[in-house]
């Protein structure tokens, strides 16, 4: 009896177990072709290639963005000294307007100025030592090797005093133009040594305006094209104009350069402020 419980328990375990083995490999390979299902459901259809013209920047982003200008003096550069000297005066301030011509920087050349003379003495005496060998030419008292030699002693001399007063004349910086002082980068009594910067100047008689814009806009951007700028540090807008129009476009950023002029005189407006530009392309665009 006990044989046959076991014999029957086995079967009954047989034949439990089957249809559980069944269950677990026929869920075991539904699982496998699910994983290998799976990538190709995720992945899915290959995207298309977007036409170029998705690619590119849109022309109304270009024509809507901020457009910053700032004000730039017609003229500007940076006066350095042309010889080693001990500063004297400095009579225009910072801030200071000057004519053209005007001194701005006056030097202590006393020494060179000792050179100059001791040029012009040798070159008197020069002088008198040719004329009188000249006069004993004619008496035939003297060789001509003697008398060739003693004017080229005559020329040496004035050119020792012709590079003697070239110095002299570079002891003093004298303005190029109409303008104001921007920066004194010296002070007096220093000593400057020949190349050093003294002062940074400006021309701010007439100021200009540099700023970029998109290139497409060329096809109706010309020389003498009205707009406004509004500045920042007034909070008021100026009419101006388009003097120049940049040389190349960046082809980059698709923009080119321009120049304007702000049409009228604003005591207010000085170099350095910025501003937006006010201008866009015509509704037909």
């Amino acid at each position: 009896m006990a044989y046959s419980a076991r014999m029957s328990g086995a079967g009954v375990v047989r034949r439990a177990g089957f249809p559980r083995l069944s269950v677990a490999l026929t869920a075991a390979v539904l699982a496998s072709g699910a994983a290998l299902a799976a990538p190709e459901a995720k992945r899915g259809p290959a995207p298309s290639t977007p036409p170029a013209a998705a690619l590119a920047f849109s022309p109304s982003a270009l024509d809507k963005r901020e457009i910053r200008a700032q004000l730039m003096p017609r003229r500007y550069t940076t006066l350095a000294a042309e010889i080693g000297a001990k500063i004297n005066r400095l009579p225009v301030p910072e801030g200071g307007r000057f004519k053209a011509g005007q001194a701005l920087v006056s030097f202590d050349c006393s020494l060179q100025q000792a050179q100059l003379n001791k040029a012009k003495a040798a070159l008197g005496a020069a002088e008198k030592t040719f004329g009188a060998n000249k006069r004993l030419a004619e008496l035939n008292s003297v060789g001509k090797v003697e008398l060739e030699l003693s004017e080229a002693e005559v020329d040496k001399a004035r050119a020792e005093v012709a590079a003697n007063a070239a110095v002299i004349a570079k002891c003093a910086a004298t303005a190029p133009f109409d303008g104001r002082v921007a920066e004194q980068k010296v002070r007096e009594q220093q000593y400057v040594q020949p190349g050093q910067a003294l002062l940074e100047i400006l021309d701010d008689s007439q100021l200009e305006l540099e700023f970029i814009v998109p290139s497409r806009w060329l096809v109706w951007l010309k020389a003498g094209t009205p707009f406004q700028v509004a500045i920042d540090e007034t909070g008021k807008a100026y009419p101006a104009k388009v003097q120049r129009i940049g040389a190349r476009v960046d082809p980059v950023s698709q923009s080119v350069k321009l120049s304007a002029t702000i049409a009228g005189e604003f005591d207010e407006l000085i170099a350095g402020m910025s501003g937006q530009v006010l201008m866009a392309p015509p509704a037909a665009e």
